[in-house]
């Protein structure tokens, strides 16, 4: 059944968030009074990880004192136990000390040696696979109670992983206290955060000398004032990528401030142009964010499913004939690697991007619940940020969150590029809705 867009809109946290939560397993954890956003409850350390299904909504409820819900972070008895706390639990689990890790990265290989040499005794195996078929294989496990998993690392960007198997129980939080500390609470909300990427605008550097020609989303679709269109855009297919069609619809959410960022822009307030009675679900009328996706789908646009071309495209542009391409941040490195005349565009308003947030979680009811949060703590830096278990994600274009990490690769820190945190719940319930918009106005 296709979901009421307007209805979200305009009661998008309170009400969707405790129906995201279950009930009652949601709602029955009041946060303390100067807790902020986070929760407290003794979950005893030595129960493994016998929570069962209900472990996804722990970090879930509603908050007395101001009215609102929180998510994560979400601390129990396991997220103050130390390394070697945690190590000399999981040399006495079961499963012969293996520890078996999902992940979605290949990356996640060059773990195994330099984990087992640091903790003698433990057998880490990594099994690379992509998102699709690590949701589905701890899906399944977790339906015939045939756990092999004890970690899942992958990334949600629509909500999809925190709606259908966070707060199903198939996978649970792990938040350490200590580490926590040197992340934002606002990257700690739906997950435990690996490291975040995003995507940005390129432009030629050598078209525009003085710096990048927009500031604005709204420039991006800029027509010339013989109603040609100014630049030439090329992206991916946005439809089929769910990381930029979650940007889309968080457009919709943050309505008001996209309408801001015209009146900014042009010194005038927005004009509205969209049909909103094509679809069979309610679409808000004067929406700014609606209205950016009408037009955006209307502009030319050529798709390209290569990251390299699309920036090589950006770099044989000229001033007469400019470019843009949407591409992930990482392919600023063709600028050193093959002399491209490229660069981000950054801090747009209303925002540049959303962060796309790899995460680490623990499996529902797996064999080695305390050899997975050992080793979640190594692959997320370690207490000191000196473990060594980022380096293998440490690259031009991935962000890791915290604040005592030393980030040599990336020419910009992140607080200075203007992307912001990804809100699931609201992505999530107007996700399909948005999908289909861009569907019908693309092919009109």
């Amino acid at each position: 059944m296709k979901k009421k867009l307007f209805a979200l809109l305009m009661a998008l946290v309170m009400v969707l968030s405790l129906a995201a939560c279950g009930g009652d397993n949601g709602g029955d954890t009041q946060a303390p009074a100067d807790s902020g956003t986070s929760t407290d409850t003794q979950a005893p350390a030595d129960t493994g990880s016998d929570t069962g299904s209900d472990a996804g909504h722990l970090n879930l409820g509603y908050d007395m004192n101001t009215g609102e819900n929180y998510y994560g972070p979400y601390y129990d008895d396991w997220s103050d136990l130390t390394d070697d706390e945690l190590y000399q639990k999981a040399l006495n689990e079961d499963k012969d000390q293996t520890i078996t890790v999902y992940a979605t990265s290949s990356k996640m290989l060059k773990a195994e040696e330099p984990f087992e040499e640091m903790y003698p005794g433990l057998d880490l195996v990594v099994a690379d696979l992509d998102s699709d078929e690590v949701l589905s294989k701890a899906q399944i496990e977790n339906e015939t109670n045939n756990i092999t998993a004890d970690v899942l690392q992958t990334k949600d960007v629509n909500g999809e992983v925190f709606h259908e198997y966070y707060s199903n129980g198939v996978i649970e939080p792990f938040y350490p206290r200590d580490i926590c500390t040197h992340i934002a609470e606002e990257n700690l909300k739906y997950s435990y955060p690996l490291y975040s990427s995003q995507s940005f605008w390129y432009y030629n550097t050598e078209a525009f000398p003085d710096g990048q020609p927009i500031t604005s989303w709204w420039q991006i679709i800029e027509k010339n004032d013989d109603g040609s269109q100014k630049y030439a855009l090329y992206t991916k297919e946005i439809g089929q990528e769910t990381a930029y069609l979650s940007l889309f619809a968080s457009f919709i959410i943050n309505a008001e401030e996209m309408a801001q960022s015209y009146k900014d822009t042009y010194g005038t307030d927005l004009e509205y142009t969209y049909d909103a009675s094509s679809f069979a679900f309610e679409v808000p009328e004067n929406n700014a964010g609606v209205e950016y996706l009408w037009r955006f789908t209307q502009a030319e646009m050529t798709f390209i499913g290569d990251g390299d071309e699309l920036v090589l495209a950006v770099h044989n542009s000229t001033k007469d004939r400019p470019a843009l391409a949407l591409a992930s941040a990482g392919k600023i490195e063709n600028r050193e690697e093959s002399g491209y005349n490229i660069d981000w565009c950054i801090n747009l308003s209303p925002y540049t991007a959303l962060l796309n947030t790899e995460s680490m979680f623990v499996v529902s009811g797996c064999d080695s619940p305390a050899g997975a949060r050992l080793f979640i703590r190594y692959i997320t830096g370690g207490a000191d940020c000196q473990s060594g278990g980022l380096k293998p994600f440490t690259k031009t274009g991935n962000w890791p969150l915290r604040d005592d990490f030393v980030d040599e690769k990336n020419p910009a820190k992140l607080a200075d590029l203007g992307a912001r945190a990804n809100d699931l719940v609201s992505i999530y319930n107007i996700y399909p809705d948005v999908q289909d918009m861009w569907m019908y106005w693309l092919n009109q």
